[in-house]
Order: C-alpha cells, then sequence, then structure tokens
C-alpha cells in the first residue's frame, strides 16, 4: 500500500519491482483479486514489471485481511477462485519445481498499532504459507524459499525453525527470504543458517529495525557483493536487495 496516498495501484507496484533490477525476488503480503488493490495479480504484474516467465502466487487465505470482512484459510493443494492474500516468487531463471509448505494460524490475538489512524487494536493471526522454487540459475541448481511469518513471539520463530529444517533436505545452495517479523541476528541464531544482510528495513520511512532478511545455507556472506534497503513508495517496509557472487 503507498505510503502517499494509501492505495494499492498496479503501475506504482511495477515501477517499484522493477527498480529492484532482481533476478529472483520474493513477495510477502500480496494480494490476487482484491478490490483494495485494483483486483489484479499482484505477483503476475511484477512478474511482468522484471521481464520475467516464472512466477507463481500462493495464496494463505480467502477474503481480505486486516478488515471486518470474513476469511478463511487455504488447505494444502487447494488454490480457490477469489480475492486472495498470500505470498508470490518470481524468476527471470527457470523453474525446475515448485515447492509449498502451510503453517496454522497462532490460536491467540495481540494488540498490535495498526496504520490508516485506527490505533492499538487487537489483531488475529493469519495462516502462514512458505513458497519456495528450485531454480535452474547460471550457478546450477539453486533452492530459494520466501515466507512471511506470524507476528506472535514464539510462534514465528518455530516456523523458521520447522522451515530451515525442511530445506536442508532441497537442492542447494539455498536462500530463505522474506518478512519474518523477527529482528536482528535471531534468524541466523534460531535457523543455524548464514544472515547475508544486516541492514533495518522497518519502518522504510526511518527504518530502525531488521524484519526482512536473507539467509543463506551453503552460501558464504563473503559472497554478497552489494546490500541495499531501498525506501519503494508501495510498501512500510524496505526492500532488501542483494547480489550474489555465486
Amino acid at each position: 500500500m503507498s505510503l502517499a496516498h494509501g492505495q494499492v495501484r498496479s503501475g506504482e507496484l511495477a515501477d517499484a519491482v522493477a527498480a529492484t533490477k532482481a533476478d529472483v525476488i520474493g513477495l510477502q503480503e500480496t494480494d490476487r483479486d482484491q478490490p483494495r488493490s485494483g483486483s489484479v495479480d499482484q505477483t503476475a504484474d511484477a512478474a511482468a514489471a522484471l521481464g520475467a516467465e516464472h512466477w507463481r502466487f500462493v495464496p494463505a487465505l480467502c477474503g481480505t485481511p486486516g478488515t471486518s470482512e470474513p476469511w478463511t484459510a487455504v488447505r494444502q493443494g487447494e488454490d480457490p477462485d477469489g480475492p486472495a492474500y498470500g505470498v508470490g516468487l518470481v524468476s527471470r531463471y527457470p523453474v525446475r519445481r515448485w515447492l509449498v509448505r502451510r503453517f496454522p494460524a497462532a490460536p491467540v490475538t495481540l494488540p498490535l498499532l495498526v496504520p490508516g489512524g485506527r490505533g492499538i487494536i487487537r489483531v488475529r493471526d493469519e495462516p502462514r504459507v512458505a513458497l519456495g522454487a528450485v531454480i535452474d540459475a547460471p550457478c546450477g541448481p539453486l533452492t530459494v524459499l520466501t515466507a512471511h511469518l506470524s507476528f506472535v513471539p514464539g510462534w514465528n520463530l518455530a516456523q523458521l525453525v520447522s522451515l530451515a529444517n525442511w530445506a536442508r533436505s532441497l537442492p542447494g545452495p539455498k536462500l530463505l527470504v522474506g518478512d519474518f517479523n523477527l529482528p536482528g541476528a535471531l534468524p541466523r541464531l534460531a535457523s543455524r543458517w548464514h544472515q547475508l544482510t544486516r541492514l533495518p528495513t522497518y519502518p522504510s520511512y526511518g527504518p530502525r529495525l531488521q524484519f526482512d532478511h536473507i539467509l543463506a545455507d551453503g552460501i558464504p556472506p563473503g559472497a554478497v557483493t552489494h546490500a541495499e534497503a531501498m525506501r519503494l513508495p508501495v510498501s512500510d517496509h524496505c526492500a532488501l536487495v542483494a547480489d550474489l557472487d555465486l
């Protein structure tokens, strides 16, 4: 959602994605067929902006989160019609296979500061989904996973550890990227993967905390030739960008 006018506009999203110049990009809090974002497929728009032929969106839920309207969790293997919300992955390189792992919502609500002048309210957690791809990169097979983890302390940590353990058996090297709702070095310590970037990403207008991460298994931190937290007008998080020499 734009910080300037509080709306989601397809052209602005495309411009923001193109500005990253990414070969592979993970998208979180992504809409498909949502009236609030022009009823478009945001992952498809992101792929078009990068000129990428390989992409996928996987819904975590059907309906519209953050509103009074009811929504339902999407079960493994389902992809219902209608407004949906989840994660996306886009690759300029061919994808050998796609991978999906789901997590139920935490059975609690938490008081959170909600943007838009709504103040602090108790918020219900959402089901979470991780989307991965085994990619034919120039260096050979590369597994990339993206996820938006729970905001509930402890619950998000367990999700990250589960993802990292599950991914160890996948073709390597491996990258795990996204908004983990975990600060600083905690994702590295919990997952035992390398943390390739240490840059604050939230809030985008004055970053102080790092909730967004690039973790790696089989890729040393020295492979990073450039890293940047890009402030883009379409999100309250900075886009975390890293160039890797593989």
